[in-house]
């Protein structure tokens, strides 16, 4: 005895609905892995920023009498000087090797168009480390610093707009070299 079936193509309707399923949960999982690349972008960039800053405090540190004589202090950077303290270097001329290597360091890690600034100021009073002969008795607050390095953030899957400028970020800090 043979039964007939009244459902046919009910399978293949149930095969489609499996696909159409299946393929919304890839491009949710695809929209994920854009969402992580744009993050991944940004967090790298913003780790160089601060890799960067944390170096140039550094060599600002290891010449105090640049730093209080003001040859750190720029709105221009990366600037476009040459200097080689191979032979040795009075601190003018440290400094303005300093500025030609971090120079080339924000060119190298950052995007195009990236500035940076740094300002440094002697603290309030009477207090000149520099006049006074006294840079390596520099009492506590004695001055401070202040760096600002901004950039575009274009961040992964951006194309569609490259006319329009990238959002720009600022990193921005006060610090005592």
């Amino acid at each position: 005895m043979q039964v007939l079936s009244r459902q046919r193509g009910i399978s293949l309707i149930e095969v489609m609905m499996a696909v159409l399923i299946f393929s919304i949960g890839l491009i949710g999982l695809a929209s994920l892995m854009v969402v992580a690349t744009r993050s991944n972008q940004a967090a790298y960039l913003r780790t160089q920023v601060t890799y960067l800053a944390h170096s140039m405090a550094d060599r600002m540190s290891a010449n105090p009498i640049g730093v209080w004589s003001n040859s750190y202090n720029s709105t221009a950077y990366p600037l476009s000087v040459t200097q080689d303290c191979s032979a040795g270097c009075t601190p003018a001329e440290l400094a303005t090797y300093d500025q030609q290597m971090w120079s080339s360091q924000l060119r190298t890690f950052l995007p195009p168009g990236a500035t940076a600034q740094i300002t440094c100021a002697p603290g309030t009073g009477s207090f000149n480390p520099v006049s006074a002969g006294q840079v390596d008795k520099r009492p506590p607050y004695g001055g401070t610093c202040a760096m600002s390095i901004t950039w575009g953030e274009r961040s992964a899957g951006d194309n569609a707009h490259l006319s329009a400028p990238a959002p720009t970020q600022t990193f921005a800090w006060e610090f005592q070299p």
